[in-house]
């Protein structure tokens, strides 16, 4: 009996232990990602699939508990998945981390989704669903909400079957719902659009949480409008989303090549289907998030006549400031780099500081700021 208290309060020190680190962290723990933490404490699994609002904090939590457990963490964006990969190393945990466009295709017994309801609903759906359908029979599904009173994810995850459980807690929801039955049909929540880029009809490919999801942006549209591009360009379209901009520019001239970056692998997914579609076989594409083009083996440096970019207008300009430096490194002297903002006072003169001849059109009520890459 004394041996298996001093086990139970050893096994409690270290999940004091861990419990700090990872709150003491420089991430911090979201409201949905704490409920996740607490709602798993007492689950036992083999097979773990955990995504994360935070850094992969219940995922670490998990893995430390259950240690013959394969617990896996994914993350749709890779910025977010190197500051996970970060704590998970901080944390010495054997979290296995996934960064792709859709979950692993294996069958999980336990899968913990921490989300919040101003999530896009488009892709909470698609996260839902495709949790679900990766459980083993019988498996159990958790799924944390950061707001007390919503009612938009009952609703959702009933459809997936009635014997669910509705857990209030004061800062949010924890549903819990054990797979009885394999879903029907799986919904596509892809989608194709068109739209014109001169005399040319183009076909994109769309999913949730890829940007300007189902439509053209109106950002978009207008460096579209303004892109300067010639016979024989290699274009590189950073921060490509649906790669509705390198797609355009692939079908402005002969013998065009493309390469695409972006963040997120669903985009890259898009990018690439899209060129299918159009039939343009001169594309590659680099998933990066701090505006490296291809790998250390793959130098990219200066092969690039034309750089297109829409960067976000939420960054304060940091991610603006990765697509410039990416382009710096790209373009071969007298290349030429188009970005296109709503803020063009910081655009100019940041691209005055590191190009030659910087100047900005006015379009559709956005600002393209155009640059020559300096000689040599």
């Amino acid at each position: 009996m004394r041996v298996h208290r001093k086990e139970q309060l050893a096994l409690s020190a270290h999940m004091s232990q861990l419990e700090n680190l990872l709150e003491n962290s420089r991430f911090g723990i979201p409201v949905s990602e704490q409920l996740a933490m607490n709602a798993t404490l007492d689950l036992s699994a083999s097979r773990v699939l955990c995504l994360t609002s935070g850094r992969g904090q219940t995922a670490i939590q998990l893995a430390d508990r259950l240690k013959d457990a394969r617990v896996i963490c994914h993350v749709l964006e890779a910025f977010a998945a190197s500051e996970t990969a970060e704590l998970i190393d901080e944390c010495d945990s054997n979290v296995l981390l996934d960064c792709s466009a859709d979950l692993p295709e294996e069958d999980f017994d336990l899968c913990v989704l921490p989300m919040s309801r101003s999530g896009e609903t488009g892709l909470t759906r698609d996260w839902l669903q495709q949790a679900y359908d990766r459980l083993a029979m019988n498996g159990m599904l958790v799924v944390t909400i950061d707001q007390k009173k919503e009612t938009w994810f009952h609703h959702e995850l009933e459809k997936f079957g009635k014997n669910l459980t509705r857990i209030p807690k004061r800062k949010g929801v924890v549903y819990k719902l054990k797979k009885l039955k394999t879903l029907k049909k799986l919904k596509d929540f892809s989608t194709e659009f068109a739209f014109r880029d001169q005399e040319q009809l183009i076909k994109a490919v769309s999913r949730p949480g890829v940007f300007s999801h189902r439509r053209l942006d109106l950002g978009a549209r207008a460096l579209m409008e303004s892109m300067e591009i010639e016979a024989g360009d290699r274009v590189l379209d950073i921060g490509c989303g649906a790669g509705v901009v390198g797609l355009a520019a692939a079908k402005r001239a002969a013998d065009v090549s493309v390469h695409f970056v972006d963040s997120n692998p669903r985009a890259l997914e898009c990018a690439l289907a899209g060129a299918e579609l159009n039939g343009i076989s001169d594309v590659d594409a680099t998933l990066s998030h701090d505006g490296a083009i291809g790998s250390e083996e793959d130098d990219m440096r200066g092969q690039f006549d034309v750089v297109l970019g829409n960067p976000p207008y939420y960054s304060h300009f940091q991610i603006a400031e990765i697509f410039l430096q990416s382009g710096l490194k790209a373009l071969r002297p007298g290349g030429r780099i188009q970005i296109v903002t709503k803020n063009q006072e910081w655009l100019q003169a940041r691209m005055e500081q590191l190009f030659d001849e910087a100047t900005t059109t006015e379009c559709r009520g956005y600002s393209i700021v155009s640059a020559i890459q300096r000689g040599s």
